[in-house]
């Protein structure tokens, strides 16, 4: 998930103009599928078989952030705002920050566990939060995938463990990474390398970003 938001980001502040035969064609070697896309421009620099449907994994989580940061962006959710647990939420398996039912966080810290930590059940909770239910965020995931032209992509929950009908393709990926990169403030995000997530009681959680593209660009380059 947090890859390709990288190299979006990366191509949007870096590289000025770029024709695609100029990109190599051993970028991937070992990809089944793959994308390279300039953000600006949404200029396909480099493709794989990119209409191939695959389980997407934690990619998933780009159009969960995407839903997140438009709810944030039209005022119908607030950085601010007081997000509470479900059970279902603290035992959502996988990747986790290890939220505890009944606890409270901030917007904010939730979406931080979910950029820097990939934490499904920060997710969930965000789900719940902003739909009243798994299912309800999960149809406007898909409506919203619709909308953007990802017509290759089905999810069938917010996290990205994987479910059979749960796939997308890396075209539809770059399409809905594009469009999370016109809410600036996810970069805020995206770009962590490590922090805390901060709990209403005082408590924190240590987060620590595993891209070793954001791990370069905060110790290598003082990037962050």
């Amino acid at each position: 998930m947090k890859k390709i938001i990288c190299f979006l980001l990366l191509l949007s502040l870096f590289i000025p103009s770029v024709a695609a035969e100029e990109v190599s064609s051993d970028l991937a070697p070992n990809s089944k599928s793959a994308i390279l896309l300039d953000a600006t421009t949404n200029t396909i620099l480099f493709k794989k078989n990119e209409q191939e449907k695959l389980a997407p994994a934690s990619m998933t989580k780009v159009m969960s952030m995407l839903l997140i940061m438009e709810a944030i962006d039209n005022g119908s959710l607030s950085l601010e705002d007081d997000v509470t647990i479900s059970e279902n939420a603290a035992n959502m398996g996988g990747s986790q920050v290890y939220l505890q039912a009944g606890e409270t966080y901030k917007v904010k810290e939730l979406l931080k566990g979910i950029a820097v930590a990939s934490g499904n059940d920060a997710v969930v909770a965000m789900a719940e939060k902003i739909s009243g239910t798994v299912s309800d965020f999960v149809a406007r995931m898909n409506e919203r995938a619709k909308e953007l032209g990802a017509v290759n992509t089905h999810f069938v929950n917010p996290h990205g463990l994987d479910a059979e009908d749960h796939y997308t393709t890396a075209y539809d990926m770059a399409l809905m990474a594009s469009e999370l990169l016109k809410h600036p403030t996810i970069l805020e995000y995206t770009s962590i390398y490590e922090d805390y997530l901060q709990k209403n009681d005082g408590s924190s959680i240590w987060l620590v970003n595993t891209n070793k593209v954001v791990f370069i660009f905060c110790n290598k380059i003082n990037y962050c």
